[in-house]
């Protein structure tokens, strides 16, 4: 079979209109151009189809800046035909270009940027309100254009900006004053009042399942026992009282009344029973006028003086308050520096009241004998000293953090509590801090946070308890009283370290102690160890945040007291009443509750907390009064001059 046979020639006619051959139509061209199509290979038309699609993205993706810029064009035209008033050049704002990375904890002048997510590496923190805008809201205020700038009634004239409106402005001013006052008020009686009520919800669960007891469990709703003698009723009684709560008060000064006895058989450590129990008592006398606290106090004061019976003059660290004997741990016969010099506010107080100065002897003596020792650093001291010579043992490590920290507290407060006219302790205070700034201050890396570590035998250390968080406030109320101003930068600058110990945890608490990276190239600042990462509800950030504010009046301190306060209540509080201690502070999921409750939450954490909210200098006015370390205002006496 043969194929149909091949023309040799090309036939071609010109048909008229109306002719249904070969024309050179529109339909022709789609089907050349198809077949054309066709023609190429698989990978070319890929290429083409690819080409294609990413000038489409392109086009998609520039057409609103071009058309924006457009409309500037429009605008700046229509300026330039129709203002006559000489006004500044106002740049057109195009798409913001990317920034380059920026650190995260810029210079205090600078806006910082406001962070959502919890944790390292990323360095959290807060829109800082006051400084410099940010170049970004200069250019949102300028892209505005001349609009705002007639209703505002400002010109420019030779580079100054005159102010057309300034008599009525005053008003608007006022006005807006007004709301914010009112807006101000608001909030503080917000939180105020939420401070009552987390003190309510722990109250709940102390009465209803510790009474009269010193510690609640809250999760087990059961209590647990230190010394026997309702700790945590008579720490918080007048966090009752400056609170208002006076139902809850009244409850618990009749268990004082009828049920607080201290004639038992039971060791109490001297330091806490005094800072706690001698402390609360004498405080709550005060704000009452009641003697009946008063009493109370000198009942519990006599028992303890039976510590000061040593060889040294050191006291020992345990009391047996029934048998009237004392003893040092069986350990040890070291007592540590913070605890024998740390109960000198309560008993200087208890001497003024009952006119017996042996109270007072016994504590001056000791400050007399630390004064004087060798093995300070640069006015630093070490952590412990022996009870029998009164000498410094554990020589070589110097810390801020526990066993050592209220020494320097108690240094600055007994020179205010006694009318800053006992010059040694002022110059033993003023020592102390230039060791801090000289040894034991450092920055992290990488974003420079200041803060306090440790020395053990010349070699620093780059740990910092959440403890050495009372030394801004420390610091803030020296500068208060006269101490250079430096002290305030320093106290600032701390109080930034502590609140990041807290907004740089997933849960936004701080834990017990950190470690600060101080290596160039560092990711994060802050590194906690599994055995570190417990909160204890402990007061010390919350107490220099109350100083900070006092003195400062910035606003920022409230509101990063405020987060810290919404966490605890978030990851802290327990249903059925109190809330509890936790330990793992990196985990929000499950923080692994502790089941205890200690009782400085009510008598300091919470006490701060409300004294931070609240406006009124007044209330425990810093110039009347002298916080103990445990958070009970002693008044400050007055001069005999």
């Amino acid at each position: 079979m043969h194929p149909p046979s091949r023309q040799d020639y090309v036939s071609i006619s010109f048909a008229g209109q109306g002719s249904e051959g070969y024309n050179n139509s529109k339909q022709w061209r789609r089907q050349s151009c198809w077949r054309k199509w066709n023609q190429l290979s698989r990978l070319q038309r890929s290429l083409i189809i690819f080409v294609l699609i990413l000038l489409l993205i392109c086009g998609i993706a520039s057409y609103p800046a071009v058309t924006e810029h457009l409309n500037g064009l429009k605008e700046r035209e229509q300026d330039t035909n129709h203002n006559s008033v000489l006004r500044p050049v106002i740049p057109h704002v195009l798409p913001e270009p990317a920034k380059p990375a920026q650190p995260l904890l810029p210079k205090p002048t600078s806006q910082r940027k406001l962070f959502n997510k919890r944790g390292p590496p990323v360095l959290q923190n807060r829109l800082q309100k006051k400084g410099n805008a940010s170049d970004t809201a200069a250019e949102d205020k300028a892209a505005d254009g001349k609009k705002k700038g007639e209703e505002e009634g400002v010109i420019s004239w030779r580079g100054a900006v005159i102010d057309t409106e300034r008599a009525t402005e005053g008003i608007k001013d006022e006005e807006n004053n007004d709301q914010k006052a009112k807006s101000s008020k608001e909030s503080e009686t917000s939180r105020l009042e939420a401070v009552q009520a987390a003190f309510r919800h722990a109250w709940k669960g102390y009465k209803n399942f510790a009474w009269g007891h010193d510690e609640l469990r809250p999760l087990s709703k059961s209590y647990s026992e230190w010394f026997g003698l309702g700790l945590t009723l008579i720490d918080a009684l007048d966090t009752m009282w400056i609170l208002g709560l006076k139902e809850e008060f009244e409850e618990a000064k009749a268990w004082v009344a009828t049920e607080l006895t201290f004639n038992k058989n039971v060791d109490v450590n001297l330091f806490e029973s005094t800072i706690r129990i001698l402390g609360g008592l004498l405080s709550t006398h005060h704000l009452t006028g009641d003697t009946m606290f008063l009493d109370k106090a000198k009942d519990i004061g006599s028992r303890l003086m039976s510590a000061f019976n040593t060889p040294s003059k050191i006291p020992y660290s345990d009391v047996n308050i029934g048998k009237g004997t004392a003893h040092p741990p069986r350990w040890t016969s070291d007592s540590t520096v913070a605890e024998v010099t740390s109960i000198q506010l309560e008993f200087r107080e208890l001497a003024r009241l009952t006119q017996e100065p042996h109270y007072q002897d016994a504590v001056a003596e000791v400050m007399k004998q630390v004064h004087k020792l060798d093995g300070k650093l640069d006015g630093l001291v070490p952590m412990f000293i022996n009870t029998n010579n009164g000498q410094f043992t554990h020589q070589g490590i110097y810390t801020l953090g526990a066993r050592a920290d209220s020494y320097y507290e108690y240094l600055l407060k007994q020179w205010i509590q006694g009318g800053k006219k006992e010059n040694q302790l002022l110059e033993d205070y003023l020592q102390a801090i230039e060791g801090v700034k000289k040894n034991l201050l450092q920055k992290s890396s990488p974003n420079g946070l200041t803060f306090v570590g440790e020395l053990s035998h010349g070699q620093f250390s780059p740990k910092m308890d959440h403890l050495v968080c009372f030394l801004p406030g420390t610091l803030a109320l020296g500068a208060h009283n006269g101490l250079p101003a430096d002290h305030m930068d320093l106290a600032k600058q701390l109080m930034e370290t502590c609140y990041q110990m807290y907004v740089q945890m997933e849960t936004g608490l701080s834990p017990e102690i950190v470690h600060f990276n101080m290596h160039q190239g560092s990711t994060r600042d802050i590194d906690v160890k599994l055995a570190d990462r417990h909160n204890l509800l402990r007061p010390e950030t919350v107490e220099s945040l109350f100083y900070l504010y006092r003195f400062t009046k910035d606003r920022k301190y409230q509101d990063w007291g405020y987060e810290i306060f919404q966490n605890f209540n978030k990851y802290t509080k327990v249903s059925s009443g109190g809330y509890t201690s936790i330990n793992n502070v990196r985990d929000p999921d499950y923080p692994s509750p502790r089941d205890k409750m200690e009782s400085f939450f009510l008598g300091e954490t919470l006490k701060y907390l409300y004294l931070l909210f609240s406006d009124d200098p007044n209330l425990i006015s810093l110039d009347q009064y002298v916080f103990n370390t445990e958070a009970h205002p002693l008044p400050i006496w007055p001069s005999t001059a």
